[in-house]
């Protein structure tokens, strides 16, 4: 009994464009061909055909199915091989979903890391890209103590969000003066917020450079102004309670 290619392909249920493909890759042999050139498919030429797409149904990539061998060879290590590449992706597919719940339930961004989605909505979309960013180079305990300091927002946000970039240096200078009582009491209640690259991942250095290069590029210069500004009244807030230490 012999089969041509389309008669072959249909009892693997497959097609014969794979048929085909499978005779370029060598899976599968190219079998003799008939008086008129026809290809004549026998049972040796099915059974391999049908392990092919047996193989490929379980996910094996084409390119391991031939070191799988014919029937016969032992396909553990392989077979077990899969089955761990399987498991990791069930894995990742369960996180996501997770992932994806968190976000549905909160109506935040998709693109923002889950951890966030509770207060995503709440932030404008350059907090949002500074936020991406951070978690990137944070360590993820970091990262929850960032979320929760952002879960406190205060008036002096939206004011420091509004700000234009041609703001005079009252302007900054009030604004700034009204942020020192809000980031004093922040520290007092997350002293993480003190120096949050500490346990980056990648080392402080590389955290701090990568933070600071985000907000210099997704701030507007008064903005910018405003945090030196501020960071310049802690520094002398701390230089005077030294100074005042026993």
């Amino acid at each position: 009994m012999a089969w041509s290619t389309q008669q072959v392909a249909e009892l693997a249920e497959t097609t014969v464009k794979a048929v085909r493909y499978y005779h370029k890759i060598g899976l599968l042999d190219v079998p003799e061909r008939t008086a008129n050139g026809y290809k004549q498919y026998e049972v040796s030429h099915l059974v391999r055909l049908l392990q092919i797409k047996r193989l490929s149904d379980l996910g094996v990539p084409l390119s391991e199915v031939a070191s799988m061998g014919h029937a016969g060879e032992d396909p553990d290590e392989a077979i077990r091989v899969l089955d761990r590449e399987l498991e990791a992706t069930v894995a990742r597919i369960s996180r996501v979903r997770a992932e994806l719940a968190v976000i549905l339930r909160h109506r935040a961004p998709a693109y923002v890391p889950p951890s966030f989605a509770p207060v995503a909505r709440n932030l404008s979309d350059r907090q949002r890209s500074l936020l991406m960013v951070y978690s990137t180079v944070l360590s993820e305990k970091s990262v929850q103590e960032f979320r929760e300091l952002l879960s406190e927002p205060d008036d002096t946000d939206e004011e420091f969000e509004a700000l234009p970039p041609d703001a005079d240096d009252a302007a900054i200078d009030r604004l700034a003066a009204r942020m020192l009582p809000v980031v004093r009491r922040a520290r007092e209640r997350h002293p993480w917020s003190k120096a949050p690259a500490a346990d980056a991942p990648r080392g402080a250095k590389h955290a701090e450079y990568t933070m600071a290069e985000a907000m210099v590029q997704l701030y507007n210069p008064a903005q910018l102004c405003v945090l030196k500004r501020l960071n310049a009244l802690l520094q002398e807030e701390a230089s005077g309670a030294s100074d005042d230490a026993p």
